[in-house]
């Protein structure tokens, strides 16, 4: 028994002590505001990541999809796509849930068995077609430019950008993601 409390403590450690070093890319003194309304049912289905701020539970990943449904229990299902290296190569996947927390706000977990392996999840701007989302997170960890599809336009990803910058972030730190 003492050698699994150990290990228990120990991956607390490593947790609590990832989150303490991972990179922050926004000024956290500026208020980060989410969307007020979110049809949750406009948002479900698939999104592409089209750039995002750089993380560790990403590194290496092109052809990135998030897929995001409805559950029985009212939660959201979540699953991540990724493939490793190239847009065409091994795929990579990672199934979570969601829970809405707030308008515009959702806690997203990967280890639900974790109480506080919970990250935040708002939603910074949705264009009216649902077919555009800018998302972040108040720490500054992470935040990514969503869209329907795998391309958008210069004048959505100026509008994604600009989103980002009265958050706090700096664009200038995304990172393309290659479909």
């Amino acid at each position: 028994m003492n050698r699994i409390r150990r290990a228990i403590v120990a991956g607390l450690m490593i947790l609590v002590g990832g989150a303490a070093l991972a990179e922050t890319y926004r000024d956290r003194d500026v208020e980060m505001q989410a969307v007020t309304e979110l049809d949750l049912e406009r948002y479900l289905g698939t999104w592409y990541e089209i750039a995002r701020f750089p993380n560790r539970f990403e590194k290496g990943c092109e052809g990135v999809t998030a897929e995001y449904g409805l559950r029985d229990d009212g939660k959201i299902s979540v699953l991540n796509t990724c493939r490793i290296g190239v847009p065409d190569g091994e795929v990579k996947s990672a199934d979570g849930q969601a829970k809405v927390v707030g308008p515009g706000k959702l806690s997203v977990t990967f280890v639900p068995w974790l109480p506080f392996a919970r990250g935040d999840y708002w939603v910074l701007y949705l264009d009216e077609a649902y077919e555009l989302a800018v998302v972040g997170a108040p720490r500054g960890t992470t935040g990514w430019i969503l869209a329907r599809s795998p391309s958008i336009s210069a004048q959505e990803r100026a509008k994604a950008e600009e989103i980002l910058r009265q958050n706090g972030y700096d664009p200038s730190r995304l990172r393309e993601v290659r479909h």
